[in-house]
């Protein structure tokens, strides 16, 4: 092409469209490489936007047929219509997707549809799925290609029977038995979904624990959650083979440190083991960008890789694989580019477990705090002692605050409850600022809401929470 574009952002997930975007703002020319039809990455795709969906419909079915009754609400037992589901789930991929179309036509970045691969600093090579590739000559490209489903060694993903998150929003029908194999994020939210519609799940971790690198003390009781929910976990267990038939699938399992084989049989099997960057085909190696063995792209701490003009943000460079993440980086490195002070602090990344109850946590864990050797004091509030959450009889999970022990800065905050994802965030606000628990207790809360569970913990830091 004749035009040379100021920046070139590869991918367009949560974090490249908005990298691309907060540039075109700043002033620069900006083009986008997307090898899907659609705009929006794993994330509005196949990710957070459709899981979202099907959480939200899947909650009410089951509120409607286990707790309507209680409040006085007579109706008959809910049908599942599961082909309107799926549509209601693709109705939400559509209008986000087609969002971001609009955004890049309202801040005139130009958008290629193609897989993109790096040929050196200032050179991106568009190969449609039809017709002739072009190059892209560009001042600086930021590498937003975000991650893939993490395989299990010998276990292969038909999308059928065998499903990866992305066939897990597909399936054909309610599985009579679904395996889910890890016990992180992706595989309770799924499960979660098919528990409610239907499904005995059987969760299997080869760690002792769910959601490793969350707090314990709130895994431990989330976990007991799930099992009132009806969830089966085979905790220290490993999957050593999967065979699938006519008849369903066969899970064969044996404790993580070695002992007897068990099969389990089922209908479809979750493989949700987590995630990896997702660099292929992007010629990395030749174009010099410097990659780990576990296939994290290398950056310095103003996202620059080891190529001048060269920069990466989101899931395939290091920290957690989370959208916002992404988007903050994004936002980061165009301001970066743009002269400013870009910055992201990654000690308050929220991250939110999107089940019922939900589970959100900001900062640190006990447990980190004691590897650290930070002295801490703790302050709890359980939402059984909330107005609200009694009111509406929602009252599984608690607030927990952690401050230093010496200054009272608040350094973690972990909620399991309703609304948690909402909730969490006034946490990271007080925490951008340095605030303290005190801070927290002393700053008034509408009564009745489930937000005055945050105070209380904050006061039980010192305490004196009232309502317990």
């Amino acid at each position: 092409m004749a035009d040379t574009f100021d920046l070139t952002v590869i991918g367009t997930g949560p974090g490249g469209y908005v990298c691309a975007i907060r540039a075109a703002q700043l002033g620069m020319k900006v083009a986008v490489v997307e090898k899907r039809a659609a705009h929006g990455g794993t994330c509005l795709n196949v990710g957070c936007i459709p899981s979202k969906a099907l959480l939200h419909a899947s909650e009410l079915f089951a509120e409607a047929g286990h707790a309507f009754g209680k409040m006085g609400i007579k109706v008959s037992k809910p049908k599942l219509d599961h082909k309107q589901l799926m549509a209601f789930k693709d109705e939400a991929i559509d209008g986000n997707t087609k969002g971001i179309e609009f955004l890049f036509k309202k801040n005139k970045v130009t958008a290629f549809h193609g897989t993109g691969k790096i040929l050196g600093a200032g050179k991106v090579e568009v190969t449609p799925e039809k017709g002739d590739a072009q190059v892209i000559e560009t001042r600086n490209i930021v590498i937003a290609t975000g991650s893939d489903v993490a395989q299990l060694p010998g276990i292969e993903i038909d999308e059928k029977q065998v499903v990866s998150s992305t066939g897990a929003l597909e399936l054909a029908k309610v599985p009579g038995h679904l395996v889910v194999v890890g016990a992180g994020v992706i595989g309770l939210e799924l499960g979660s979904v098919w528990a409610r519609l239907g499904a005995k799940v059987t969760c299997v971790e080869f760690l002792d624990r769910i959601l490793p690198g969350m707090d314990a003390d709130v895994a431990k009781n989330f976990q007991r959650m799930l099992k009132r929910q009806g969830f089966d976990f085979k905790l220290s267990t490993k999957v050593t083979g999967v065979a699938t038939s006519k008849k369903g699938v066969a899970v064969t399992v044996e404790p993580a440190k070695g002992g007897d084989v068990v099969t389990i049989d089922a209908d479809a099997v979750l493989v949700a083991i987590g995630r990896i960057p997702y660099t292929k085909e992007l010629g990395l190696d030749d174009a010099g960008v410097a990659v780990s063995d576990r296939g994290v792209v290398e950056i310095d701490d103003h996202f620059k890789t080891s190529v001048d003009g060269i920069y990466a943000i989101g899931d395939c460079v290091r920290g957690a694989m989370l959208a916002h993440k992404a988007e903050d980086e994004g936002i980061a490195v165009a301001e970066i580019l743009a002269g400013q002070s870009g910055h992201v602090n990654y000690d308050v990344i929220p991250g939110v477990v999107y089940t019922a109850p939900e589970v959100a946590a900001v900062g640190k864990t006990e447990e980190e705090l004691k590897e650290a050797g930070i002295e801490y004091t703790a302050g709890k509030f359980p939402f059984m002692a909330n107005g609200r959450a009694k009111a509406n009889q929602i009252t599984d999970g608690f607030v927990k605050v952690l401050a230093d022990a010496k200054t009272d800065r608040v350094l973690g905050v972990h909620i399991i409850g309703h609304m948690a994802g909402e909730l969490i965030h006034e946490a990271a606000v007080l925490m951008e600022f340095g605030g303290s628990a005190e801070d927290l207790a002393r700053t008034c809360h509408a009564h009745p809401t489930f937000s005055e569970a945050v105070k209380e913990a904050a006061m039980a830091v010192a305490g004196r929470a009232v309502h317990m």
